[in-house]
This record gives structure tokens, sequence and C-alpha cells, in this order.
């Protein structure tokens, strides 16, 4: 028996769980579901992420304590993972004593290591609210391409990544005034010192191969030393012998999976330091999204390496979601919470099969396209999987009162022989599930759910019950080979869809399903048929997105700044507009927000162009459609390559990218006037 400790990352605690989140929260659940069926020791701990700036300041905005605003939201987690089936031993927060306790210690002994050093630094200040500024409190224009509003250590726009204090015309998100820059005394963590021991660490199959390319991009641009002070005033925990400086919120996040744990073994009466300790021989695994993979790779096992615990197993991390091939949007109605799905659905279990049959073990995206989801679930849930029991189970409750026949007393010789393969196929699902590969399980499942509906097709079985007296052996032969493959095809889904396992149990006199060996039990009868799963109806899909639609304020009078910023018509005439035909779009390696386009602009041939749209789009969606072009705008050299033009796009500070299509019947190369 395996022992297995099993983490999410810890879901911020300023705001609602979304679709995007549940996709990390479903993958984690359906692999801890696996892994105690398998009958090993596991332990699934989670807990909400506390700390930092924006907990602080929605909670002055809220007009109560930050402990009241963590207290609220984690409810509301709570509640919400309990809704969609996520199996935690406990969730719990960094807001705690155990966390405090750990954030102290491994402090002082990565001190005691001389992995810890101070220096006085320069950073912005608000002078209005009288605090330092964390990065994305401030904004200005990009000191690389000019792009206004851009935030303190990133250009959305040309994708440039740079110092808040190299912005241009920066301001304070939180007051609008201009900071100041002004020192102040940090601790940091020397990385910089760890790069021997993390590249042995990295490389040792702890990450997948995508991680592990990522990682050594950072290993060749140099690891840098990692502040992990903030400036009063902050939510937090105080660094120990100071009285005004905290620790950042990302020193104390990963600790809280130690600290949740410890929470659960004081609880459970578990041995904390068998899973912590240095020299463990316990399994720890991380569920993460990819955008925290620097922290979870370098920052957390250095961390741990040095202060003398246990490093990480392995670390899973997956990509982002996509809705309708784009990013989720709240003007769209596609960034949904959980809450509004289970409101509009009512049925989580139908998303947590969707994702499933899409997630596999790599770090690349996943799309929810609402119409796929409506024809994946409808088909194979109601039409295929329960369409089993619905067609056979009224014969064998009302001719034969539930009995089944003994499966020794069947000829297979007149059969194909479904209940045997969907019995050896067990290895294979079990593998699957271990290598989080759950797209190719749902496949492996549905091939024989298939075969099972094609066989009840081609024997009629209702045609078979008008005559019993010639055809009742025959006829219960059928009836129990297809019970046999629809309770296996179930108990192969039970990781990711426990409710509707559990109710099939009850149709086999049984509480739950509790292991893989069960598809080799005998079934002696069945209950009688009870309703399983309803269709899912366009109307709900469409009624929740919009009810999720975000209205967009506009400004019906320019404003100041509007007015400053007025151009005459020959400024305007400069600009040469044209139609374009995206032929082709991809990704950019190393690029955080830039797609690389490539346009037929007509006579004027193809150009290519650099756009920093990759929140908002998936490059797959982009193909074919027309945009416009801005043909006259002088060629920049990007590291990544030339970019030959523009392509008009509208954003706000909380919508967009959104591009810009020209009516239909717009062709390429034609001159916008």
């Amino acid at each position: 028996m395996r022992k297995i400790l099993i983490t999410s990352a810890l879901p911020y605690a300023n705001g609602s769980i979304h679709l995007g989140h549940l996709v990390e929260y479903i993958q984690t659940d359906i692999w801890v579901r696996f892994q105690r069926l398998n009958k090993h020791e596991v332990h699934y701990v989670c807990a909400d992420d506390t700390h930092g700036t924006p907990i602080m300041i929605k909670a002055q905005n809220e007009n109560i304590t930050p402990e009241k605003l963590i207290d609220n939201v984690h409810k509301e987690h709570s509640k919400d993972f309990e809704d969609f089936f996520v199996s935690f031993d406990n969730f719990y927060s960094t807001n705690s004593n155990e966390n405090k306790f750990f954030s102290e210690d491994i402090f002082n002994k990565l001190n005691a290591s001389e992995k810890i050093t101070s220096k006085e630094i320069e950073q912005f200040y608000d002078p209005e609210k009288e605090m330092f500024l964390p990065d994305r409190f401030i904004k200005g224009e990009c000191p690389k391409c000019n792009a206004k509003d851009q935030y303190g250590d990133s250009c959305e726009g040309c994708g440039a990544t740079y110092s808040p204090t190299d912005l241009i015309n920066p301001f304070s998100s939180l007051s609008g005034a201009t900071p100041v820059k002004k020192k102040t005394k940090h601790y940091f963590f020397k990385l910089s010192e760890c790069e021997k021991f993390l590249k042995n660490w990295a490389t040792s199959g702890t990450l997948q191969k995508e991680a592990e390319n990522k990682i050594k991009e950072w290993f060749d641009s140099g690891l840098q030393d990692w502040d992990i002070t903030r400036d009063k005033p902050y939510f937090g925990f105080l660094i120990p012998g100071e009285t005004d400086k905290y620790f950042y919120v990302w020193l104390d996040a990963p600790i809280g999976y130690m600290a949740s744990f410890k929470n659960l073994a004081d609880n459970k009466n578990l041995n904390f330091d068998e899973y912590w300790n240095e020299k463990s021989n316990t399994e720890l695994y991380h569920f993460i999204g990819k955008d925290i993979l620097y922290f979870h790779a370098l920052f957390w096992p250095a961390t741990l390496n040095y202060s003398g615990y246990r490093k990480p197993t392995k670390i899973f991390a997956h990509g982002f979601l996509t809705v309708n091939g784009e990013k989720m949007s709240k003007s769209r109605g596609t960034f949904i919470t959980a809450r509004s799905f289970l409101e509009h659905v009512n049925e989580p279990e139908m998303l947590r099969y969707y994702y499933a049959s899409k997630l596999n073990d790599s770090m690349v995206d996943i799309d929810l396209n609402f119409d796929d989801m409506l024809s994946k679930v409808n088909s194979d849930l109601v039409g295929k999987l329960v369409n089993i029991p619905s067609r056979t189970f009224g014969f064998i409750n009302k001719i034969y009162n539930g009995d089944l026949k003994k499966l020794a007393d069947i000829d297979f010789n007149l059969y194909p022989n479904l209940v045997n393969d969907s019995i050896k196929i067990r290895e294979e699902i079990m593998e699957l599930y271990e290598q989080r590969l759950y797209s190719q399980v749902v496949k492996k499942v549905f091939n024989f759910v298939e075969q099972a509906n094609e066989f009840i097709s081609k024997e009629e079985p209702w045609a078979l019950a008008k005559d019993l007296k010639t055809n009742s052996d025959k006829l219960l032969d059928i009836l129990t080979i297809t019970t046999y493959v629809f309770r296996n095809a179930i108990i192969y889904l039970t990781p990711i869809m426990p409710k509707l396992s559990d109710k099939v149990a009850l149709l086999f006199n049984q509480d739950t399903f509790n292991s893989f060996d069960e598809v080799e039990n005998l079934i002696a009868n069945v209950n009688k048929y009870t309703h399983l799963m309803q269709r899912l109806e366009k109307s709900n899909i469409d009624n929740m997105i919009e009810a999720n639609k975000v209205k967009e304020q506009k400004k019906e009078i320019p404003g100041k700044d509007d007015m400053n910023n007025l151009i005459n018509i020959d400024d305007f005439l400069k600009v040469d507009l044209r139609v374009a035909k995206i032929i082709n779009a991809d990704y950019i390696e190393g690029a955080d927000s830039l797609l690389q386009i490539k346009l037929d602009v007509g006579n004027l041939g193809e150009k290519t162009v650099f756009a920093g749209i990759k929140s908002n789009y998936n490059p797959d969606v982009l193909v074919g459609k027309n945009t416009v072009f801005v043909a006259n705008l002088q060629p920049r050299k990007m590291k990544f390559g030339l970019s030959e033009g523009m392509i008009l796009a509208a954003s706000d500070q909380e919508y967009g990218p959104f591009i810009l299509y020209p009516d239909d019947g717009a062709k390429p190369g034609m001159k916008i006037k």
C-alpha cells in the first residue's frame, strides 16, 4: 500500500471559484478517487490562499476586516467544492497558526543555512495611500512600445517585461496618484545559489517534459534572488524580529500545503513527520496550473531543501481553460462561476465528465465548447451509458423478478464475449488513470459501452419478450450480458462520476463501488430501475451565458483625457487601414501574451504581425477570419521576428482584447475609408 499526500493549488480568497479553477480540482479529485479505489492510503489537502495586498484592499472596500472577508470566501469555496464532489480530506486556510509556525520555521532555518540576505531597495510608494505598491497596483506607459495603461511588470501589447520603476508616467491604480520612489529594506531568498540543486531536481523525473523545458529556459536566463518581503500595511505574517515587514504571500502560500496537512494530522492522529521529513518514503504530488510553475518548481523545492523538509515526488502542471475557443469573458457571458453553473445546469457530473474527456498528462490548454459539451454529454451519458439499463432493467424486474443468469450458464459461443472484454481492460484502465490520461479512459470505456448498445439493438430484447415461451432463456442471456457490461463501465468511471456511480451501486444492492476488482464480482439480482440522468438542454446553456453577461459601460460624453487626444482629419488620413484575412495563427515559444499572425492583405501580399491577443484567443479559431490591418505602420524588429504592421483590437482595463472584424463581403486588401 502506498502512502500518498496530494494537493491542488490554493484558490485565492478574493473571488469565487469559476470554471477555469475547476479544471484543476476536478483533475486532481479524479486522481485522488482512483488512488483510493486502489486501496492506497491517500490524503488530499488544500486551503484558501488568504494573504496579500488584494485581500487587504478588498476588505477595506467592503468595510469589513480581512479576517471576515476570508471567512466568508472560505464558506463559499467550501460549498462549491462540495457540490462538485471535490473530496478534500481537509480544506483549510493559510491564515492559521500552523501556517504561521511553518513560515517562521522555514525562514529561520533558511537564515541559519545562510540562504537569506537583506538589502535596501527602491520601490514605488503611493503618497496618498501611504503604502508601497505591488507591481500589479502600478500602471503606466510601456517603456518599450509606449502602450498606455500597462501593469508594472509586463506589457500586454508587446509582451515586454520590465521593472515597475521603468514605466513611463506611472500612476497608482489605488489612488491615481503619481508614485514616488522610496527606499526600504527587504529580505531575499538566495535562489541564485540553488541552481545546482534545482537543475538536478528538475531533471530527475519530477516534472513533465514540457515543464522541464520551461525550467531550462529560466536557468539559461539566470536565476535571481527572490524578494520575500512586503512592507506594511499588509495582511499576512510578520517576519520574525520585524514590526513592519511581512512575508510575501508566495512565501507562505505553498507552506499552506504543510499547514493543512498538519491540521489534518492533529485531528486524525496521523504522523506529520512521516510525510514531510526530508527522508520521508511517502509520496507527495502537487497539481497546479502552468502559470504558477515558476513558484512550485523553483522557489518551493529550494526553500524545502535548504530548510530540512522533503521535496515533492512530482509536480503535475495543466494548461488553461478557454471557452468556445477564447479566453473566458464577462462581456460574452463565458466567465462563469461554479455556483452559476450549478444554478443553470444542476448536474455537476456533466462538467466533470466533459473535462475528463479532454484531460491528459500535458500542459496543453483545453477548450470548453458548449455546443460540443451539449452534444457529448447527451450522446455519451444519456444516449449510450444510462441508455443500457433504461432499455433492459424493466424486463429483468418484470419478467425475472430482478434475477440474472449465472455467467457459467451462458453459451458465449453464441454471443460476443463483452463481459470478459470489459474485465480484461481493467489493468489498462488503471494505468491510464495513473498517468492522468483521462480522455483515453473515457474512450476505452465507451468503446465497449457502444458495443453493448449495438448488441441490444441487434438482439431486440423487446421483440424476444413477446414470446417468452420460446425466447425466455435467450432473453435472459442478453439482459445478463448487458447488465454486466453496464456495471463494469460505471465502476471504471467511478473516479469521474462518483454520484452516478453510487446511484448505480444501489441498483446492485451496494452503497458504493469500492474497487476496480469488483468488475469480476458476480451479480445475483438487480433492483428496480430508477431514472439516472436528465438530458442537458440548450436552453440551460443559453440562459447561463446570458445571466453571466456583464454590459460594458460606455462614455456618452468625451472626458478631458479624450479631448486632449483629439486628432484632425489629416492625421487620420495618414493611417492606411486594410481588410486582411488571417491565414495562419500560432503560439510563440517564450511569449506570454503574443500570437504570431500571418495575413493575406490582397495586392499587398502576405504580412506577419505579432499581436498581444493570446489571453483572449485560441489560434485555431482565428484562421479564416477577416480583420483590420494597419498597413503603413513602420515594421518593428522584435526578439521573435519582424512585425510588419498591426491588427486592430478593442480593450479597456477589464475586458479584451477583442479583434475587430469587418462585415461579411469585405475582401482582403480593401482599403478602409
